[in-house]
Order: C-alpha cells, then sequence, then structure tokens
C-alpha cells in the first residue's frame, strides 16, 4: 500500500501533538485519520486541526474515523493507553495497557489492516512485543518508538556541555525505553572525534542519569511528555513512508533475546530492514543484558 495514510490510535496529549507535528512540518503523509476511545475527541482534535490547513506549510486530508478506517492506512500509530502518573514507572503502567492494547489490535486486525504497527504507549517494548503476539504481522513490521526520544535527549545533552549542534553529535541511548536504559558511549562521537576523549567519565555520567531521568522530571513539571516524542515519531514516519534506510534506534523483535528493544536499525519502507550489528563494549554488553533482563521480567508478569 502506498496511500501514505495513517491512523492515530488515541488522540490524548501525544497523539494530537503528533498530528500537530505533522501538518507542520512538510512530510510524506497524505491523510490522517484519528481515532480514541472518546469519539468526540477525536473529532475536535480533527476538526481544531483542519482550521490549519489554509496556513500549514502542507496539505493533509485529516479526520476523526474507527478502527475499520485502518483498513487501508500503511502505518497506524498507537498512542493509546492509560497515562504515567507522577511517580509511577512505566513497567507498573503494563498490566492496565497490555488489556486496552488487545482488544485493540483485535479490531484494528479485522479492518483487514495489513501495514506497519508503531507502538508509542508505555511501556513500550512491552507493548511492542505484545502487539507483534496478538497482530500476528511479520517482525520487521512492528515497531515500537524505542530510545528515539532518549537518543534526542542524550545527544542534546551532550551538544551543550560540547557547545556544537545537537545534529553534530552521534550518540544512542539503547535497550528499554525506560529505568534500565544505557548510553552507547563507546561509539559516540561528535565529528569522529569520540566523546569518551572529549568529556571527563564523571560528566558522561553525570548525562546518562539526566537523560535516563529526564522523563520524570518533565511529569512533575508538567504532568506528561508529548512535544519530543511527537517530533521523534514524524521522524520515524519520515523514514518509512519515503523509504529513507535511515539508522534509528527503534524497538523491534530480537530473536536472540525473544524481546523488544531500542537498537539501532536501518528504518524504511517495509519497516526494519535489519538491526545493526555493532561492537559494543564489554560493560555496556553487561547493562544491555541487564535491560534485556527487565523487559523479560516484564512480559513473563503478564498473565493473558
Amino acid at each position: 500500500m502506498d496511500n501514505n495514510k495513517i491512523m492515530i490510535v488515541g488522540t490524548g496529549n501525544v497523539g494530537a501533538s503528533i498530528a500537530f507535528a505533522l501538518l507542520n512540518q512538510r512530510t510524506a503523509v497524505n491523510e490522517i485519520v484519528l481515532t480514541d476511545i472518546i469519539a468526540k475527541d477525536a473529532e475536535g482534535e480533527a476538526m481544531d486541526l483542519r482550521d490549519a490547513l489554509a496556513v500549514a506549510p502542507s496539505y493533509v486530508k485529516i479526520s476523526n474515523g474507527t478502527y475499520k478506517d485502518a483498513k487501508d492506512c500503511d502505518v497506524v500509530v498507537i498512542t493509546a493507553g492509560a497515562a504515567q502518573k507522577p511517580g509511577e514507572t512505566r513497567m507498573e503502567l503494563l498490566k492496565k495497557n497490555v488489556n486496552i492494547l488487545k482488544g485493540m489490535i483485535e479490531q484494528i486486525m479485522a479492518s483487514g489492516f495489513d501495514g506497519i504497527f508503531l507502538v508509542v504507549s508505555n511501556p513500550m517494548d512491552v507493548l511492542t512485543y505484545f502487539t507483534l503476539k496478538f497482530s500476528g504481522l511479520p517482525t520487521e513490521r512492528v515497531i515500537g518508538s524505542g530510545t528515539v526520544l532518549d537518543s534526542a535527549r542524550l545527544r542534546s545533552r551532550l551538544a551543550s556541555f560540547l557547545n556544537v549542534n545537537p545534529k553534530s553529535v552521534h550518540a544512542y541511548q539503547i535497550g528499554e525505553h525506560g529505568d534500565s536504559e544505557l548510553s552507547l558511549y563507546s561509539l559516540a562521537d561528535v565529528g569522529g572525534q569520540k566523546v569518551t576523549e572529549l568529556l571527563p567519565r564523571e560528566t558522561l555520567e553525570g548525562i546518562s542519569d539526566y537523560v535516563r531521568n529526564e522523563a520524570y522530571q518533565i511529569i512533575e513539571k508538567k504532568g506528561a511528555t508529548y512535544y519530543g516524542i511527537a517530533t521523534c515519531v514524524v521522524s520515524i514516519l519520515n523514514c518509512i513512508l519515503n523509504d529513507e534506510n535511515r539508522v534509528l534506534p527503534v524497538s523491534s523483535y530480537d530473536s536472540f533475546s525473544g524481546t523488544c528493544f531500542g537498537f539501532p536499525s536501518v528504518l524504511g519502507r517495509t519497516g526494519v530492514v535489519r538491526r545493526l550489528d555493532l561492537k559494543i563494549s564489554e560493560n555496556e554488553g553487561v547493562k544491555l543484558q541487564k535491560s534485556i533482563n527487565a523487559l523479560r521480567d516484564a512480559i513473563k508478569s503478564v498473565k493473558l
């Protein structure tokens, strides 16, 4: 399918911000369908967004609809689910959101949907795993937003210390999008200069801690995070719809561990073209295994 039509499931802060971010960039998206368990909320968001079309940089058909409209969509973006409350970990959301997800995926697949799922709802890696399980789609077509946002936070933080543009920083957070994620400093560089040679270890550890905990700070201050993730989701959608074959640390199925987690991967029109095979340090390997173990435990904790 090449309709360049997407569905956004859930029109809370994150879903609405994704639609707004798409409208304010030139993207390959031709049509956006918004759907929410509260139908009038999706309708209101669609109306509000359509009001911007006369002055927005791109023209996109925007409507509200139901899961049946997923049948000819290229990508379904899942943002629906119970929101993360202040002080609540992403894993505490898990049981609530797997049940919500199951009903959602069943109805979307019943529409005849044969595109790509992009999971944004938290805990994202575990919900990506269950989306794969519930949908029966090939592994390359079930993607989570992974550590794309975390990596953007890492690049921004490193850039502020090094006084360079974040776009010139090449660095990744990997693993769980959550408390066990890690910074891949052994492979991080700025214009070919290794970050480990530019900043002392204590500074790098402080940056990692900041990046890992920033979401909690934002939630405490304003109640939720949505602009950062929305912009990252637009970047992922552009990769897919434009067949860019760009490397992004999305979450996808790793057959070796039997889990889904964020790791640099080539992303194109078919979804995940391949996960990269990186030579990470021994210490990073140990941390990544801990992250994988945390995700395995979370998956096992769900009794369906």
